[in-house]
């Protein structure tokens, strides 16, 4: 029942924007589960809010939301598109990087690494990250310039110092999400591409879900929750990830 008040309220909150942005998506979420999608510019960790901007990283602190309290702006790079947290780490996307900082000091985050793409020389680039690895999306397309687009995978075993470990070919990554031993991409109009990572380190494409045009995805328990053109689409994913199970759409 918590689980699908929790939803309920992400949906609320979504189309009360009445414009079903990425951004907004992604904070609604972030909001209810303190967890945002991979193409959020802001999200949430513990009584902390993270917003970057085209060059640095903010730090809020919002243990009372109505009287947020402003900590530290930290200069991170050039072309800042994307922020995701992960336990105590924020992985920060850029057109040309992924840079990881550590929450030991919420009010000041600290970079603790870098990696370039070293296949890409622009390209826009959500990631996310668990446990030892890590995922980007390099999509070179439309305003994210000229490039290769990929799916990346990045062994963090060292967090200082992450490794390039296997790179797929995708034709136009937008955002992605991960449950157990499956990989969820999306890929605008030509579909959610599902991945095995049974090997984290090596994706296996498994099927495409398609009928719709498909921007982010936020994994919340059982359910998938879909970022579509004009509107939501929820999966059930409780019995196989694999497998994602149409449950409804919200359309505006």
């Amino acid at each position: 029942m918590k689980t699908v008040k929790h939803i309920v309220a992400i949906i609320v909150i979504l189309l009360a924007f009445g414009n079903c942005t990425k951004e907004s998506a992604d904070s609604a979420a972030a909001n209810a589960s303190g967890a945002g999608g991979s193409t959020a510019k802001f999200t949430l960790s513990g009584n902390y809010l993270y917003v970057v901007d085209n060059t640095s990283l903010k730090a809020f602190q919002v243990a009372d939301p109505q009287h947020p309290v402003y900590k530290s702006k930290t200069e991170v790079g050039i072309n800042i598109e994307t922020i995701f947290p992960y336990e105590d780490k924020l992985f920060i996307g850029s057109s040309s990087s992924m840079y990881i900082y550590s929450l030991t000091n919420p009010d000041q985050p600290q970079r603790i690494a870098k990696a370039d793409y070293n296949i890409v020389r622009m390209s826009c680039d959500p990631v996310i990250a668990k446990d030892s690895v890590a995922y980007a999306t390099l999509r070179a397309t439309g305003r994210c310039g000229w490039a290769q687009s990929a799916l990346v995978a990045y062994n963090i075993k060292n967090i200082a110092s992450p490794v390039q470990v296997s790179t797929t070919a995708v034709s136009s990554p937008f955002g992605l999400g991960m449950k157990d031993n499956a990989l969820y991409v999306c890929q605008a109009n030509l579909g959610m591409f599902v991945y095995n990572i049974t090997n984290r380190y090596n994706p296996v494409y498994a099927r495409t879900i398609s009928g719709d045009t498909f921007y982010d995805v936020i994994p919340y328990g059982n359910i998938l929750i879909a970022q579509i053109e004009g509107g939501l689409a929820l999966y059930d994913i409780g019995t196989n990830p694999l497998q994602p199970v149409f449950i409804s759409k919200i359309l505006q």
